[in-house]
């Protein structure tokens, strides 16, 4: 049980260090001093701590003036496992996520720019579990993903303006809705379009009452086309939670579009699959069985682009952050 915790409901706004990073072109702001006391429980427990008292510090440090809807945040918090070599709560503009696989690859990266970890194999407290990581000699990185799974195939949604449209809803960390048969090109040009067609297919799917396993929302949308290079093996467009598209081509998303693969007999364990984002980054998968489930690793790049400090005037009216 988390039963450290203090009780107040604020943060004090003092300096915030974080180490920005961008993974295949989508960035991660990792907090490594000046986070709120969560406790010292499981990292799903600190989870529930950091939205239900903290929820303004999430806002401060990834949303305007200080980030953008595109930041996603990544809390470096101490693990249960003295194995470990961190814990990490993620979060954005919006809300709180489960996983992030570019997220993971930009954490790996700062942790090695701190001088923390070196070369190897590491483990990665998450809220919905611990992942695998591993910092490859040239700087790349894999994440070995939590068990990923297709919940429901071939899921009918009808949307306005777009019509009837066909998707698998699948795990990878999130929870995401996967289409390939749709009408829209996907390219960086068309990104108002996507992300407007995209939020209407979410809307659609929650008044219409489809969920993931348990009721769950489901919070990414995932369009598919031809790569635009012969290397690669398909394009993405993803929705994030909010109204941004992720520039990389989403880990968790290359995790549930792996296991989906795998489902359909598309994809044999340790075949590799490139799949490309929107910005025509790629990450490079792989899957191995789990019973009914899959276990992804994905490997991709992180560089490094600012070591900061984050300040907070009193007298400031968005000190602790816009929220559109």
């Amino acid at each position: 049980m988390n039963t450290d915790v203090p009780s107040q409901t604020a943060w004090g706004p003092g300096p915030i260090h974080a180490i920005d990073s961008h993974t295949e072109g989508e960035p991660t702001r990792v907090i490594v001093e000046g986070g709120p006391n969560l406790g010292s429980g499981s990292l799903a427990e600190r989870l529930e701590v950091f939205r239900h008292r903290f929820d303004s510090f999430r806002s401060a440090t990834v949303c305007e003036p200080r980030g953008s809807d595109v930041v996603v945040g990544a809390l470096l918090c101490t693990p249960l496992d003295p194995a470990a070599a961190a814990g990490v709560i993620f979060f954005n503009d919006v809300g709180y996520l489960g996983m992030c696989g570019h997220g993971t690859i930009g954490l790996v990266r700062t942790l090695s720019y701190l001088g923390r970890i070196q070369p190897g194999k590491h483990l990665i407290e998450t809220p919905v579990g611990t992942v695998h990581a591993e910092l490859h000699a040239d700087g790349g990185v894999s994440v070995q993903n939590v068990p990923s799974y297709r919940y429901r195939a071939s899921v009918s949604v009808d949307v306005p303006g777009i019509g009837i449209l066909h998707g698998d809803i699948a795990w990878g960390g999130n929870w995401f809705l996967l289409i390939g048969d749709h009408p829209f090109s996907l390219v960086v040009a068309n990104r108002d379009q996507l992300v407007a067609a995209t939020k209407a297919i979410r809307t659609a799917l929650q008044q219409q009452g489809i969920t993931g396993q348990g009721g769950s929302y489901i919070d990414h949308i995932e369009l598919f086309g031809p790569a635009s290079s012969a290397n690669n093996s398909s394009r993405n467009f993803v929705l994030c939670p909010g109204a941004s598209f992720d520039r990389s081509p989403c880990g968790t998303g290359t995790s549930a579009k792996m296991a989906c693969l795998y489902a359909d007999g598309k994809l044999a364990p340790g075949e590799l699959w490139q799949q490309e984002g929107i910005l025509g980054t790629h990450f490079t998968g792989s899957i191995q069985p789990d019973g009914d489930r899959v276990i992804p690793t994905i490997t991709g790049r992180a560089w490094i682009t600012a070591d900061i400090t984050l300040l907070f005037d009193s007298a400031d009216p968005f000190a602790q952050g816009i929220a559109f």
